[in-house]
């Protein structure tokens, strides 16, 4: 699976960064950490980092043509590569997506691999190239993948038993299926659709992924829409809209949301991670945006960081976790 491309950055990797290790922090170039937020290593990954998931003290990294890397992050000062897994992994592996010691990657027209990750040093394909396509995103919920397809929509599959998907129903949608989420009472999915913005489908007659799955709202934000998390409390739905950065939705009377806020990011606005009123998004160039949403009229930044080419995104309680096409795995700590 590696290319030409993927083998000279490796070698590259070696001779500038070392296989698998971090940069020293005294040798970190130096960043904007508006608001205390503190880079504590870049981890080089192998291949071009795409996406995280972290798990306890592994982080699960889709890396394009170079599969699934996996890093021990016990040390958030010192990640050390625990392994990499391109054997049976086909296609471009960009998005990821964590159940139990189950890894689903989304790879395009290449659709879905899945990997029993039980033995972190030596991980295991169970399926390849499974026939949900275009794979653009993954949404785990329960014992269900939800599987964002493009213009086919979001294709669901039951995964009580996680290392072999059983694909059941498809929800429609009016554009382009970019990611999706559930509400916390799961009546509602709310779908990222490109450049048709918001959709929201009722699944409350979810009859085990096989129901039918009417859209009771729509919202056209502008941009297109990439990424979507919700604050179910306010009844809110932030996305990361790509040049038109990150829109507000109110989806308080679902057959009639409405853009009650967004926010420049000065930047391609990819994936989105929420909490506490607060909105962590990747940028590609212009790396991470931290911003403040307690004011849903008036989102104000209150801290970013720069890095090479930001894309995918997760956190814990202490700590954010960035994929960077360029840079691996950046490691973020939080204030205080």
């Amino acid at each position: 699976m590696k290319t030409h491309a993927l083998s000279s950055l490796f070698l590259t990797g070696l001779l500038l960064w070392g296989c698998g290790k971090p940069v020293p922090p005294e040798s970190l170039k130096p960043d904007i950490t508006d608001g205390g937020y503190k880079i504590t290593a870049r981890f080089q990954t192998q291949g071009f980092a795409q996406d995280v998931a972290v798990t306890g003290n592994f982080a699960y990294i889709a890396q394009g043509e170079g599969g699934l890397l996996i890093a021990d992050i016990n040390d958030k000062k010192n990640p050390v590569l625990k392994s990499v897994t391109t054997e049976n992994v086909r296609g471009y592996s960009s998005k990821i997506a964590v159940k139990d010691s189950v890894v689903y990657l989304a790879a395009g027209t290449f659709g879905i691999t899945v990997i029993n990750v039980s033995d972190k040093s030596n991980p295991q394909v169970t399926a390849s190239n499974l026939s949900v396509k275009p794979a653009k995103n993954l949404y785990v919920l329960d014992n269900y993948l939800f599987t964002s397809i493009s213009e086919k929509g979001v294709k669901i599959s039951e995964i009580s038993y996680p290392v072999y998907p059983d694909i059941r129903g498809n929800i429609s949608t009016s554009g382009y299926a970019r990611s999706c989420i559930a509400t916390s009472d799961t009546n509602y999915l709310l779908i990222a659709t490109g450049e048709m913005g918001l959709s929201i489908v009722n699944i409350s007659n979810f009859q085990n992924g096989f129901g039918n799955y009417p859209q009771v709202g729509f919202c056209n934000t502008p941009g297109y829409a990439e990424d979507i998390k919700i604050d179910n409390s306010r009844h809110l739905a932030y996305l990361a809209c790509g040049t038109a950065g990150v829109q507000i939705v109110d989806f308080s009377d679902v057959q009639n949301p409405y853009v009650a806020g967004n926010f420049d990011t000065h930047g391609y606005a990819k994936e989105l991670f929420y909490e506490n009123n607060k909105i962590y998004v990747t940028c590609e160039k212009s790396g991470l945006k931290i911003i403040d949403v307690n004011n849903t009229s008036k989102p104000k930044l209150t801290g970013q960081i720069d890095t090479g080419y930001a894309l995918g995104i997760d956190a814990d309680q202490n700590y954010i976790y960035v994929a960077d096409e360029k840079e691996g795995l950046i490691i973020i700590a939080k204030p205080g």
